[in-house]
């Protein structure tokens, strides 16, 4: 069998222990090695080529880029660009799959080109953090395990369609799959009728193992699926200001099918926000307008249990901060999709499929691989900040922004009416510049430009550009040094 070959990248003098143990690894794990094929530098003959030569010519012959990034940048040739940088840029040029390895809990001490070099890699490769050796091979089985899963090298059953270990169709709700069959009927027009027997729904679902009821038939349809699943559950909080300190105000664990952790989890986060009930000669209904459309935190809580690693021992957590909503569900991107990727058209890639499946026969989600796009709108919809899309440690996280710069808000930094034309023209457009603003308040380009310096000193803009035409000012999307902690509904 053709191995298949990692070409191992990083400053050689800084990380030749990890090096080292990366390779030493790969070739006696009794699984990593029937498989891969590591590369190293050091472990080439001398050549009659030019080095940089040598090491290209390899990236474009291997199959994975590993990259393991710790503080240093590495030697850089006339250009001011080091080998390191180069093998990822070669990488990416030919498609490789990357994996990224970096060293260290925090950048405080990174050179300032290779966390340059870490952040442009980010949005785009599997990306995880280690602290010693020991944690960079477990981080490295697990990726490349994974990789031979994803590639279908090895055969794996995704865990939702796994059998249930311990269940039995006694242990599903029948109410609770009758109630399934009408919603999809009418929403997605289910061929199945409402009385038919419980099994044939759930063959139809292709929720059962043999006679076994699968992991996502228990999460969909159990009884008491946390009997089986126990950390299948979701931990909303609610803190007044924007970190997390005591004393919580609330803190409540929702469990049950995952309709119900939806359901659930949604009334809470919806009561923590502030809304309003528009006047009646406003709209023929009264319907209660929340500051994050109701719709954006169902799509974001609805998105994290669908696709959340039910393998993780972690459960999904749900914060509600003064300026912000953070929804963390254990689990990563699978490796062909992007950060960049949720904010544009791209075809679905559900974790588990099955559940995703029923939540959109359910109305639940409106279309599978549509859900970031739907927040987005939806917020853009509402005048607020784009939602951001980041990889914390193990957990995927989605965070929406609240309209944070209420009157209180305001009238606390002593911002003054005609500022607040300024936050107004940039919470429309997304921007703004000293010329927009001095016509619209009719005040002088000076006066504007002043203006402007003060509500960034206030932490209320952000300045786009150096100087000239391109120069303009967005909303910063929380105000991270708040002279008050906010409260707001309770």
């Amino acid at each position: 069998m053709t191995t298949i070959g990692i070409f191992v990248s990083s400053v050689q003098k800084e990380l030749n222990e990890e090096r080292i143990a990366v390779r030493d690894y790969i070739n006696t794990n009794p699984l990593l090695r029937l498989y891969f094929d590591t590369f190293l530098f050091e472990d080439l003959p001398a050549r009659d080529c030019k080095p940089d030569e040598l090491y290209l010519n390899e990236v474009d012959g291997c199959s994975i880029y590993l990259g393991i990034f710790g503080n240093e940048y590495g030697s850089e040739n006339n250009q001011g660009v080091s080998p390191t940088e180069l093998e990822f840029e070669r990488a990416t040029e030919k498609s490789k799959y990357r994996l990224i390895f970096v060293k260290g809990k925090d950048d405080v001490e990174r050179h300032p080109k290779m966390q340059n070099l870490i952040d442009r890699a980010t949005p785009h490769v599997v990306r995880k953090r280690f602290i010693n050796t020991d944690e960079l091979k477990e981080e490295l089985f697990n990726a490349l395990v994974q990789f031979l899963c994803d590639s279908k090298i090895i055969p794996s059953t995704p865990f939702d369609e796994s059998a249930c270990p311990g269940s039995t169709l006694k242990d599903l709700s029948y109410e609770i799959i009758e109630w399934f069959v009408a919603v999809a009927r009418k929403e997605r027009h289910f061929p199945l009728q409402v009385d038919a027997p419980p099994e044939l729904v759930l063959r139809h679902l292709e929720l059962l193992d043999g006679t076994q009821p699968t992991n996502a038939a228990v999460l969909l349809f159990g009884s008491d699926p946390q009997k089986f699943l126990p950390t299948a559950e979701v931990n909303c909080l609610h803190l007044h200001g924007s970190v997390i300190a005591k004393p919580i105000p609330s803190h409540q664990v929702f469990t049950g099918t995952v309709f119900e952790q939806v359901d659930k989890a949604t009334d809470f986060v919806l009561s923590k926000l502030n809304r309003y009930v528009p006047a009646r000669d406003e709209t023929p209904a009264s319907e209660t307008n929340y500051e994050i459309p109701k719709e954006v935190i169902n799509e974001a809580i609805v998105n994290a249990i669908a696709h959340r690693d039910y393998t993780s021992s972690a459960s999904i957590q749900i914060y509600v901060f003064s300026d912000r909503i953070e929804i963390r569900n254990p689990g990563e991107l699978p490796p062909d999709l992007t950060f960049e990727n949720l904010k544009i058209t791209h075809n679905s890639r559900p974790r588990n499929l099955r559940i995703a499946n029923a939540l959109f026969l359910s109305h639940y989600i409106e279309k599978i691989g549509y859900g970031t796009l739907q927040m987005i709108a939806g917020c853009k919809g509402a005048g607020l900040p784009a939602p951001d899309f980041s990889q914390s440690g193990s957990d995927f996280v989605v965070t929406l922004w609240r309209d944070w710069l209420t009157d209180e808000v305001m009238t606390k930094l002593e911002i003054t009416t005609r500022q607040r034309i300024a936050i107004q023209l940039a919470k429309d457009s997304g921007r703004v510049n000293s010329t927009d603003y001095s016509n619209r308040a009719e005040i002088s380009r000076q006066t504007a430009v002043r203006d402007l310096k003060d509500l960034i000193g206030k932490g209320i803009l952000e300045k786009k550009g150096v100087t000239g035409k391109g120069t303009h000012y967005s909303l910063c999307k929380g105000l991270r040094k708040a002279p008050y902690d906010s409260e707001s509904g309770e």
